[in-house]
């Protein structure tokens, strides 16, 4: 984890999030739910927690100004490029190798991961209040 990011409580979730912003640009709450599977109401709830924190923006959409157009904070586009470059290209280096269904399957179990950990996070939250 870059210097600048330590210390956030970063989540996998988080991470993902943040890749999708890093390669695909910024994005509305509703592109990022797709993407990453799950209701608008749970990214806008981790937007917001990384918004806080000064990780990203929020900014009008010019288009229609009911909407929120998502982008990493200038202050860490760096930093998390940098973090995310070396996963993409180990990852690229790995998953190369394998055929389609062998891909599929590799992403269906880091889904299946990250559901089990949110559903972790949750129960600690609970157990918690």
């Amino acid at each position: 984890v870059p210097e600048a990011l330590r210390g956030m409580d970063l989540a996998p979730r988080h991470l993902a999030l943040l890749a999708y912003l890093q390669y695909d640009g910024p994005l509305t709450v509703s592109q990022l739910a797709d993407r990453l599977e799950v209701a608008p109401t749970t990214v806008s709830l981790m937007v917001g927690d990384l918004s806080r924190r000064g990780i990203l923006t929020r900014e009008e959409d010019d288009a229609d100004r009911r909407r929120r157009i998502i982008a990493i904070a200038p202050g860490y586009a760096a930093p998390i490029g940098e973090w995310l470059s070396g996963s993409a290209a180990a990852w690229t280096e790995v998953l190369e190798a394998l055929t389609p269904g062998q891909r599929a399957t590799i992403v269906a179990t880091l889904r299946a991961y990250e559901a089990a950990l949110d559903k972790q996070a949750t129960r600690h939250a609970i157990d918690r209040d």
